[in-house]
């Protein structure tokens, strides 16, 4: 044992078990080169702080120093010194440089060992899958190694390294550290490409790895999380129609628990459903309406997690139209009767434009049991939508329902129910608002079916059909249930950092390698549900999105509140639009167009027509797409990625910041955070989104819904002293500028529980 005196504690290291007398110098000299890529920092001051804190104990672990380290760097983050963050990551990064080569066996001084040896000890260890070893030689495997550049673990932010690192690296059973992230990229590329021709594979690996590792993109957390293991799938969420029948109804449930257990997000819609008081083969009023088949899928949600780390997360989606509408939308609500409410599950309205005409009109609306109109009109009113803005089918079905006095009905100002609708948002964040007459008039592949309702994050709009049981029958002592596939949807989700891709001008050969990244996973996918298999391969359905706008403007000094803004969204989305359909194209041409390609709105040139995209290199676009055919159904979707956009430390999604300087909360610690690139030039440009005027992010985001042919996570902002014509008057505006969803209503009086299953 070494002797200690007062002035000179025991540096002990608890994984080898041996002691060291405090050296000052050593520790100065070890401060100074985490701190030499940051100039500005005042690192004198910071040394001393430690110098004394250090000395008041006997004793510190080399984890305790380090968290010493950490923990008084981060206190001094503020708007005027930023860069913290970084010098802060540095050490954490040293602390699992050190844990990773002690648990694998290789010179700390390497920062990364063998690649090779670290698949064969996890794959051993059964965290990984046989899937690389099986499918890359050693040689390659070795060959692949050589491109990890540990130069890059610099770029991340201390929360986005401390949330990689908590949540996705892979470690042992007993959560020690084996996996580093410069692995976990590779490992990502390797997984995405093991289909790849053998000739190209390595480059296009290499070309993934590049994407990835720089922070030029993102992907969706369960393909971040779940690529190279045994267990768990690579897609975000998926949205189901149920059936109005006992059968239907308990199978979606049984559907929706595979799928929540194996880390999806869940969409529900619950329009074909009969209503309260219904009849049931003819008995008159007994049917007891939607709340109680909500409640199943609340216990499911709550009783089946996703793989241990979380509750499962499923929203419902009922038309407004519904009888049930009411007490569906108290359903979130903190008080009245808890036998109807369902707190655990989050909430949608499919709103046809009739019904805010009639909300501007201040005009009656009629709700209708959707079983009854079928059994009286012979037609379901939800499986019709209006062709065009303010003609249309539903409409006409619709007055013909009000105009039937055989039709049972209830008659209610269309203002009450939304007033309804404004007060569970500002209460409890939803319901969310899906305009379905604009959502289907855009849909690329209305020759195959027509979209109900979005998924979990309400970024998510395809075709939707139920899945029903045609007959069941024995045969050699078995029973054979025979079903008639519903299209069930599937959503694979990407995101492209804008503040790092476009200010380095990469997005042409980043969106090619995405979107073939993207495509790939639709045929790696284990779906445990068949019919959402089928729906993936259908489609080959995608949803390439982007976070970081907030960031990118106040990089590029461009004032939110702007018509500059508002253009800069227009251009931007364009070209990320033309690139992402090219990618899909030239896809197309490798490996041949989605199953139902033939009549869709590619094929035909209406998905350009509809969006007036009409320029020399559009129409060549155009041609080469009706021509050659294009890979993904649908391409387009920005989803919310809060927590991998902290990864990459950018601002989420193409919401504004919160605030320019915040404590991300944890669960037994704060870490602060401040606004991106937060600098004497940007801070004119974060201004929070409580504070900014709604209406420009509308502007902002009815131009780059244009170019998506899918939907976005559009959060609305707004103080909790918010007058009801005020929030009345955004929902109109966001309805007529064209917009096909929105999200969250965040209040600066509630508190929304963020979607991680969209996060990418």
């Amino acid at each position: 044992m070494s002797m200690k005196t007062a002035t000179q504690p025991i540096i002990t290291n608890e994984i080898e078990f041996s002691e060291s007398p405090y050296d000052f110098h050593r520790l100065k000299t070890s401060i100074t080169s985490f701190g030499q890529d940051y100039p500005s920092l005042d690192l004198t001051s910071y040394i001393e702080r430690i110098d004394q804190t250090i000395k008041q104990r006997e004793q510190y672990t080399t984890s305790q120093l380090t968290n010493l380290l950490i923990l008084e760097g981060l206190s001094n983050i503020t708007e005027s010194e930023p860069d913290w963050t970084y010098f802060c990551s540095q050490i954490y990064l040293k602390q699992l440089y050190n844990e990773a080569s002690v648990n694998r066996k290789y010179d700390a001084g390497e920062k990364y060992g063998s690649f090779l040896q670290l698949l064969k000890t996890l794959h051993k260890e059964g965290i990984y899958s046989s899937l690389l070893l099986d499918h890359y030689s050693e040689e390659e495997i070795n060959t692949l190694g050589t491109i990890i550049d540990p130069e890059r673990d610099k770029l991340f932010t201390y929360i986005g390294l401390r949330t990689l690192a908590d949540r996705y690296l892979a470690r042992d059973y007993k959560k020690q550290v084996f996996e580093l992230p410069q692995e976990r990229f590779l490992i990502i590329a390797m997984t995405l490409m093991v289909n790849e021709e053998k000739n190209a594979r390595l480059k296009l690996v290499e070309e993934a790895y590049w994407a990835m590792s720089n922070l030029y993109m993102t992907v969706a957390t369960p393909t971040l999380s779940n690529a190279g293991k045994p267990v768990g799938q690579l897609s975000s969420c998926f949205i189901d129609k149920i059936d109005d029948s006992l059968q239907g109804i308990f199978d979606s449930n049984t559907d929706i628990a595979n799928l929540s257990k194996a880390g999806g997000g869940i969409g529900v819609y619950l329009g074909a459903v009969r209503s309260r008081g219904s009849d049931i083969k003819g008995y008159k009023g007994v049917s007891s309406g939607v709340i109680p088949w909500m409640k199943q899928l609340n216990n499911t949600a709550v009783s089946v997690d996703q793989l241990g780390q979380r509750k499962g997360a499923i929203a419902v989606y009922l038309d407004v139209w519904h009888k049930d509408i009411y007490s569906f939308l108290d359903s979130k609500l903190n008080n009245g009767d808890e036998r109807l409410r369902t707190h655990d599950l989050f909430t949608g309205v499919c709103i046809p434009d009739l019904f805010m005409e009639q909300v501007e009109a201040r005009a009656d609306w009629h709700l209708f049991d959707p079983h009854e109109v079928r059994t009286v009109m012979g037609y379901s009113l939800e499986d019709h939508f209006d062709e065009e803005k303010g003609n249309g089918s539903f409409r006409k079905k619709y007055w013909e329902c009000v105009e039937n006095e055989s039709l049972s009905r209830e008659t209610v100002p269309a203002i009450d129910i939304m007033k309804r609708i404004m007060i569970s948002q500002l209460e409890a964040g939803t319901p969310y608002m899906f305009y379905r007459d604009e959502v289907n008039r855009k849909n690329a592949n209305s020759h195959q079916g027509m979209i109900y309702c979005s998924n979990l994050c309400t970024e998510i709009t395809q075709n939707m059909s139920a899945t029903t049981v045609d007959e069941q029958y024995t045969e050699d002592g078995k029973i054979i249930t025979v079903k008639t596939p519903g299209d069930f949807v599937v959503c694979n989700l990407s995101s492209i950092n804008l503040a790092k891709a476009v200010t380095e001008d990469v997005l042409e050969r980043l969106v090619s390698i995405q979107v073939r990244m993207l495509d790939n996973v639709i045929d790696l996918n284990t779906i445990p549900v068949l019919q959402a298999k089928l729906t993936n391969e259908k489609y080959r359905a995608i949803g390439l999105g982007t976070f970081g706008w907030h960031h990118l403007l106040a990089l590029k000094k461009i004032t939110w509140e702007s018509d500059e803004a508002v253009q800069y969204a227009d251009s931007l989305y364009e070209k990320i639009s033309f690139l992402t359909i090219k990618a899909s194209m030239e896809l197309a041409k490798e490996k041949g167009a989605y199953p139902v390609f033939e009549n869709s709105d590619w094929q035909t040139g209406e998905y350009f027509t509809k969006r007036e995209l009409a320029s020399p290199a559009w129409d060549e676009l155009k041609k080469n797409v009706s021509e050659f055919g294009i890979r993904n159904g649908y391409l387009m979707a920005v989803a919310p990625n809060a927590s991998t956009s902290i990864i990459a430390g950018s601002t989420a999604s193409i919401d504004p910041i919160f605030q320019k300087v915040y404590s991300e909360e944890k669960k037994d610690y704060k870490i602060p955070v401040t606004a991106p690139d937060l600098s004497a030039e940007t801070t004119w440009f974060y201004k929070s989104a409580y504070f900014i005027d709604q209406q420009w992010s509308i502007k902002q985001n009815a131009k780059r819904q244009r170019h998506i042919d899918q939907a976005i996570s559009f959060n609305i902002y707004v103080q909790n002293t918010i007058k009801a014509i005020d929030l009345l008057n955004i929902h109109i505006a966001a309805w007529k500028e064209g917009l096909k969803t929105t999200y969250y209503v965040r209040s600066t009086s509630s508190l929304i529980e963020d979607c991680d299953s969209c996060a990418s």
